[in-house]
């Protein structure tokens, strides 16, 4: 089974864009991901929404959404705010946002976001290294809790533990790859101290999920796999990182032909429950209901 080492390797086909990932202000991230149609989050959007309205049945309270690798909280602001990534590419585009400061950039997306209201009640925590990022979330109101860690190296303090017990619902929408099964190791007794939260991740086709799996089955739950579908994650940043990532792909057996080889990363969906849920719902219903 992959461990980091290997996850490390494979991340080493793919664009860098650190630089970007963890600065004041989102401004870099949104321009240079607009610029590769930077979709999964919008593509993920209405999976979750289904998810959503599931664990929302029979139960009057807010949803709790834990989203791993959040960066500055698109995938709040898409699953919080009835808007698209596009919107969001358009708002960042705005000239009034381009000449601000980051500090300015604060105001202008609370009132952004506030004009736009709540269409989904829910909360939600965000978990990230990137510290900026998550301050700069935080700040914005699009996260309600922001969480910045690395698992990879180090266990949730008491007070992150206690922050991520309400947990209904995790979600992933990119980050498996750069965070491996040690991350999970460390979160789920956290979000598993008397519930069973779904999880659902988008993982980019080259990067193997079987550790996780595992990691999860030694937790009780099942994970399921949505079959025949892929989801466009972004294009490739570049003709050699296409090159990698479909030299990576045949090395494992995954035929990219029609696939990566068309131009863009794709991701598959993954939704892990416990066992009894899934004898009766099966992904195919959740997701068809």
């Amino acid at each position: 089974m992959p461990d980091g080492t290997i996850f490390k390797n494979i991340n080493v086909s793919k664009a860098n864009m650190d630089d970007i990932y963890d600065q004041s202000d989102p401004r870099a991230y949104f321009r240079e991901l607009g610029k590769l149609g930077y979709a999964i989050p919008s593509v993920a959007k209405p999976v979750f929404q289904k998810l959503i309205q599931h664990l929302r049945k029979g139960c009057d309270t807010t949803i709790n959404v834990l989203d791993l690798g959040c960066s500055y909280g698109v995938n709040a602001a898409l699953l919080k705010h009835d808007i698209s990534i596009e919107q969001l590419y358009e708002h960042w585009d705005q000239e009034a946002i381009v000449e601000a400061t980051s500090e300015e950039v604060i105001t202008l997306d609370r009132r952004f976001l506030d004009n736009l209201g709540n269409h989904e009640d829910i909360s939600v925590i965000g978990l990230d290294q990137a510290d900026a990022a998550i301050s700069f979330a935080r700040a914005s109101g699009l996260l309600d809790v922001g969480i910045a860690a690395n698992l990879e190296t180090t266990p949730l303090s008491a007070e992150e533990t206690e922050e991520l017990a309400p947990v209904d619902l995790m979600i992933s929408t990119g980050c498996i790859g750069y965070i491996t099964n040690k991350s999970f190791e460390n979160l789920l007794p956290a979000v598993t101290n008397g519930r069973s939260p779904w999880i659902a991740n988008f993982v980019t086709r080259m990067f193997p999920f079987d550790a996780i799996e595992k990691t999860l089955n030694d937790w009780g739950y099942v994970t399921e796999k949505l079959e025949g579908e892929i989801f466009d994650q972004r294009q490739f940043a570049s003709s050699e990182e296409k090159e990698q990532v479909i030299e990576q792909l045949r090395a494992q057996g995954i035929d990219p032909t029609g696939k990566e080889t068309e131009g863009h990363l794709l991701a598959e969906f993954y939704l892990s429950r416990p066992a009894n849920e899934v004898a009766m719902m099966p992904i195919g219903q959740v997701l068809a209901t």
